[in-house]
């Protein structure tokens, strides 16, 4: 049986560890790109908008087309952004020795 100090102790080096993955994803930028990469949105890892490029022949486009595509770079944006930090929360967990039959939250 594993000594319940070991448990609270492997606890806060997680805690720690999530906090700090948490301070780095934030800073990372992440590129979303629609229309064969007519349309580039970048992004922060709090999902604030950083940046839009637009290609000068999307100009001559109906709006329709321009705000489908925007939306649709923001779009891949952020499914980028989560599968960033699904992937950078998921491996810190790996290597936390659990007790059998414990459940991560995730």
């Amino acid at each position: 049986m594993t000594d319940l100090n070991e448990i609270m102790k492997q606890a806060k080096l997680m805690q720690e560890q999530f906090q700090k993955t948490q301070e780095e994803l934030l800073k990372t930028h992440t590129e979303g790109e629609s229309g064969a990469g007519l349309v580039r949105v970048t992004m922060n890892g709090k999902h604030d908008v950083i940046n839009i490029s637009l290609d000068d022949s999307l100009l001559s486009e109906e709006k329709a087309v321009i705000e489908d595509l925007l939306a649709a770079a923001v779009n891949d944006a952020v499914r980028k952004i989560e599968e960033k930090n699904r992937d950078a929360i998921g491996g810190m967990a790996g290597g936390m020795k659990m007790p059998d039959g414990f459940k991560f939250p995730f």
